[in-house]
């Protein structure tokens, strides 16, 4: 059997900046982005490119009084493409790109910066209420509904004498329908929590000893599948969190990358077993989990419990001397991608032979 070629990263055009760049994610339906993040004189800023056949172009800016942190558009529809940011003050709040004097939603409820944000439903049909989740350092994760008032409609807090624990990602998941979603968060102590919004509980809790600076399933809006989680010293967790055993937990594989933190996780849109994780030497590895012939399997007692399957290394690419922090694929151009790093640079990439995979 003939071997596919492999794909291949390619850093199509790339930009520097005067400002410290924290997040970037593409406009849902366009050819463009936002880059946000910060300003030597502490000034918040929000920049918005278009991709054009001269490059990757400015095209507008606001700024605001404090570094925006963390950014998504996931609990906003298409028709608003509103741009739900967190900052280092702990705002959530949410912009009008074509009006952006005034936030149309806002709350202060964190007491320190918003370290991570997700969205959900924005742009799904019966998978429940748009929300966002926010993780902050404070060690709170709050779940906010923008339709409500600004007061979160779930809190988790740190336990009794855990207060100076610091929750550094959150994701959402499990949301199939109008009942189920649960929160995935990681914390600098090495725990990771999952929180079901259904029953207000933690439903898994373990820690992996390094602190856990990224999760995300490989789908939000379907049954829980996959979950992979990056760590501060070049580790890469995945889970299969179909199947739960009430002693083994989820079945789960680790492997060691980049040589560094590994800050981003990121799963294809067009394929759930490809991922791209950004390691603190200024790297890229693309990978491709496989499963095993069979998932489940019954113990001694009958229980079931999970088969987990194998990672496969597609690619890597070296990008920068300096962390890359934030990546985001497009969800319209299949390979298509945009990341910054601590060198003040944007760059759109494309990963070529992705349709083989």
């Amino acid at each position: 059997m003939e071997a596919l070629a492999k794909p291949q990263i390619i850093c199509h055009n790339q930009k520097s900046l005067d400002y410290a760049i924290h997040d970037v994610k593409w406009i849902p339906c366009s050819a463009k982005f936002v880059s946000i993040g910060g300003k030597s004189n502490g000034t918040g800023i929000v920049e918005i490119y278009s991709i054009t056949g001269e490059g990757v172009q400015k095209i507008d800016e606001f700024c605001k009084k404090d570094h925006f942190k963390c950014c998504t558009f996931d609990a906003s529809n298409l028709r608003n493409r509103h741009l739900a940011t967190g900052d280092f003050a702990g705002r959530l709040q949410v912009w009008d790109l074509e009006d952006s004097l005034m936030p149309v939603y806002k709350s202060t409820a964190h007491t320190t910066v918003i370290n991570s944000i997700d969205g959900i439903a924005g742009q799904s049909l019966n998978c429940g209420a748009p929300e966002i989740v926010t993780g902050s350092r404070d060690g709170c994760v709050m779940v906010w509904d923008v339709r409500q008032k600004d007061v979160p409609v779930a809190k988790f807090t740190p336990l009794e004498g855990q207060t100076g624990r610091d929750c550094w990602c959150v994701a959402f998941g499990n949301s199939y329908n109008n009942d189920e979603r649960v929160v995935v968060a990681g914390y600098d102590n090495g725990d990771v929590k999952l929180f079901d919004l259904k029953t207000m509980s933690v439903r898994w809790s373990r820690c992996l000893k390094n602190g856990i600076v990224s999760v995300q399933f490989d789908r939000k809006d379907i049954p829980m599948n996959k979950l992979v989680v990056t760590t501060l010293e070049s580790k890469i967790f995945c889970f299969d969190v179909r199947t739960q055993h009430p002693k083994k937990g989820f079945a789960h594989l680790v492997e060691k990358a980049h040589s560094s933190t590994i800050w981003q996780v990121k799963h294809l849109p067009q394929n759930r077993e490809i991922f791209m994780t950004t390691g603190g030497t200024g790297t890229l590895c693309l990978w491709k989990y496989n499963y095993p012939s069979k998932r489940v399997e019954n113990d001694s007692d009958g229980i079931p419990y999970g088969i987990i399957g194998e990672l496969q290394q597609l690619q890597n690419s070296g990008l920068s001397d300096q962390p890359i922090t934030s990546f985001d694929w497009c969800v319209d151009k299949l390979g298509l991608a945009v990341c910054s790093a601590y060198d003040q640079t944007l760059r759109v990439l494309i990963t070529t032979k992705l349709n083989l995979y």
